[in-house]
């Protein structure tokens, strides 16, 4: 997919799971459309469905999934802990990648006018989306929920942006729904041992951007403070672009903090766990866990784990699965139910499974790949490999050195030079699939037909293509594997001397990568027809090879001087 669009709709419907698989259902007959999440609560009466797709069939899938919940969910029944106004709460749609935050304003709003239009339902727009400042918190278009909606519909003032402004029997069945283009949003419950939503919600009001009312004197029973026009004024809280409130959920026979984090690269999810943590504390209250509702970034996971892996004063150039476990564990989020990152981390999800890469093989298969008839893998794709294992070899000296006792003052200058190790490994491990692939892209451009001279035309330049495509994988093989050596050498000249073979061996294998990749450079150079983009290449390759044989020179004196 070259874009990607997320579409996170909440039904007001989490006990007759009967009628989510028929939502569920129909979000999944239009093609190009994953369902990667279902996340239903019985306390709440409510359904968190994500789907992502390219934006044409994400908003199709999002229009008949409004369609089906309004068939099947009547809202003058409706019973739950959650606020809400609609069968179709909130239909959200969240820019991932490859489309822009105003493209999918303009998609919002034609999606929201195409439901207004053919059913009926009152559209408020909000977030990005909203027409207007007053809009722009889902809070106040959804205030008075779906009891005030009649009084709602009637205000000038709160006029929907699409559909109907009458209470018909449509709207009195179904609802209205809040419509938005916004970022990626975290739904995030924290648990606590106690039943006292009383308690819940006062640490809620503690965090949230919009605090809690103000009150004369005593803040918690004084008179409650209003300005000019009667409203309360409220006492702002510790965290911007967090919502909050604090429930009691009967299923787990818990209270939960339960945020919405409307920017992580703001407020990042540990934030709002430590801080839950200590105004829990301070009412004798202990945090016992927390809860993901519907997907997160990886990236806000690895920040967590790293997090807690440095108040541990532990070394964060380890791999990504050992930090989320860090991260898991720390925020305890499997406390209520099993936790799985393959289902629960979006850049998992929309990984592309169907193709076999090398890299998730054995190393016993990826050996036997390798020796058989198949001309891919080959040089390439190994020169990658053994940088890879170079560039891990001198991550985890440091490592051991982070952890060495007696070290400990130094625990974070060598957890920095093991973040360096692993960016290099992590870019080499994606380098062995991308060398097999490039090969394989020559193979397909000399199978094209050649039947008239246009086929012959875009024959030979699809090879051009190609192969140069297949000699910037391996210069850039040599480029990572060559900068992965200053790990090696700062290892050797500092690290823990019991490992510093291990940056001897790490500094062997980086030299080898780059030669080997060098010889892939210059094999390929040979097919390719644009003599200056070759020579270029062919004279970065020269210099990398010298002076890699010039540092692995350096850093094997240092090992074997070391060693005696």
């Amino acid at each position: 997919m070259n874009q990607i669009l997320e579409c996170v709709p909440n039904f007001s419907e989490g006990r007759d799971m009967t009628i989510i698989q028929r939502i569920v259902d129909e979000i999944k007959t239009v093609d190009g459309v994953q369902v990667i999440d279902i996340d239903p609560g019985r306390a709440t009466n409510r359904t968190v469905v994500t789907f992502i797709g390219e934006p044409e069939p994400v908003c199709e899938a999002a229009f008949r999934a409004a369609k089906k919940a309004a068939e099947l969910i009547d809202m003058s029944h409706h019973k739950g802990e959650h606020p809400r106004f609609g069968a179709t709460d909130v239909l959200p749609l969240i820019p991932v990648r490859g489309i822009s935050m105003d493209e999918t304003v303009k998609l919002a709003h034609k999606l929201g006018k195409r439901i207004g239009d053919e059913l009926g339902l009152p559209i408020y727009f909000y977030e990005f989306a909203a027409t207007e400042e007053k809009r722009r918190n889902l809070a106040a278009c959804r205030a008075g929920e779906y009891e005030g909606l009649p009084q709602k519909l009637a205000n000038p003032d709160w006029k929907p942006d699409c559909g109907t402004a009458e209470f018909t029997d449509i709207v009195k069945k179904s609802g209205a729904i809040a419509l938005s283009a916004r970022n990626f949003l975290i739904a995030y419950n924290v648990n606590l041992n106690t039943t006292s939503t009383r308690w819940a919600n006062s640490i809620a009001f503690d965090i949230r951007e919009k605090g809690r009312v103000k009150r004369e004197g005593n803040p918690l029973t004084g008179k409650i403070v209003k300005d000019e026009n009667g409203n309360p004024i409220y006492t702002p809280g510790l965290l911007k672009g967090v919502k909050g409130i604090g429930w009691y959920i009967d299923e787990y026979g818990i209270a939960q903090l339960s945020y919405n984090i409307t920017d992580i690269t703001a407020v990042p999810m540990h934030t709002v766990f430590e801080l839950s943590c200590q105004r829990a504390a301070e009412r004798g209250i202990r945090v016992t866990g927390s809860e993901l509702v519907g997907v997160v970034p990886l990236q806000a996971l690895l920040d967590a784990g790293k997090y807690f892996l440095r108040k541990q004063h532990r070394s964060t150039g380890i791999s990504d699965l050992e930090i989320l476990k860090i991260a898991v564990k720390s925020l305890g989020l499997d406390e209520l139910a099993p936790f799985d990152p393959q289902k629960k981390i979006i850049e998992y999800l929309i990984e592309d499974k169907s193709q076999k890469k090398l890299v998730d093989m054995s190393v016993k298969d990826f050996t036997l790949e390798t020796a058989s008839e198949s001309p891919a893998p080959g040089g390439g794709s190994i020169s990658a490999c053994m940088g890879a294992m170079g560039a891990a070899l001198g991550a985890m000296v440091a490592n051991l050195s982070a952890h060495k006792r007696g070290w400990d003052e130094r625990w974070e200058e060598f957890s920095d030079w093991a973040e360096r190790g692993k960016a290099y490994y992590d870019e080499l491990i994606k380098l062995v699939d991308l060398d097999t692939l490039a090969f394989n892209a020559i193979m397909d451009a000399f199978g094209l037909p050649q039947r008239n001279e246009q086929e012959k035309s875009a024959r030979r330049q699809a090879i051009q293509n190609a192969t140069k495509r297949a000699m910037e994988i391996p210069l850039r093989v040599m480029q990572v594997s060559f900068a992965s050596m200053e790990v090696m050498l700062k290892m050797a000249e500092i690290g823990n001397p019991n490992s510093v073979s291990d940056a001897g061996v790490g500094a062997l294998a980086a030299r080898s990568a780059v030669l080997g990749a060098g010889l892939n450079v210059r094999i390929n150079s040979s097919g390719l027809d644009d003599k200056d983009f070759a020579n270029k290449m062919l004279a970065e390759a020269s210099v990398l090879e010298q002076k890699t044989i010039e540092l692995e020179s350096r850093i094997l004196m240092i090992v074997k001087e070391k060693i005696g």
